[in-house]
């Protein structure tokens, strides 16, 4: 099967090595069956959002593959339970977080998963770091991301170096 569908997944972490955590998971990300990894964005730290707990480490991830929605969400969350993701209570400290974000210009919304990811444009941590892999993004339902990129800038975003 050939890669086709343009994906988009939001990466953080705030518990252990984060920055070991998240290298790691993008190499998983590259490794997943018809799936290519494309490109990366910056780190970002950002304080929890409607949480407790360290500061997060946030990234987005775009990727090409032909693998379904649902498939591909069965593998992010495999990822996580390998890197001792705990789902103690809602928006915990976590060793690793993977949500998709976007998969092409589909919409769903089932028990399991919902696409658009239902509050990415909502969230500085996300829109920078999306915004930098594709500036001009269309959200399938809210269309430019643009603007919701600048309602959420009041929301703290430290760029981090690399490592």
């Amino acid at each position: 099967m050939t890669p086709d569908e343009r994906v988009f997944v939001g990466l953080g972490a705030n518990l252990g090595d984060v920055r070991a955590t998240l290298q790691a998971a993008l190499k998983e990300l590259a490794g997943l069956p018809n799936t290519h990894l494309l490109q990366t964005s910056a780190f970002y730290r950002t304080a929890p959002v409607d949480a407790q707990g360290p500061d997060f480490i946030n990234a987005v991830a775009e990727l090409r593959t032909a693998l379904p929605p649902e498939a591909l969400l069965q593998h992010l969350q495999a990822c996580e339970q390998a890197h001792g993701r705990q789902r103690p209570y809602a928006n915990a400290p976590r060793t690793l977080d993977l949500d998709l974000l976007l998969y092409g210009q589909r919409v769903l919304h089932g028990p399991a998963l919902s696409l658009p990811h239902p509050r990415l444009h909502l969230r500085a941590f996300v829109l920078r770091p999306l915004l930098e892999l594709a500036p001009g993004l269309q959200h399938p339902v809210l269309g430019d991301l643009g603007p919701w990129a600048e309602a959420a800038a009041s929301q703290a975003l430290q760029v981090l170096p690399p490592t």
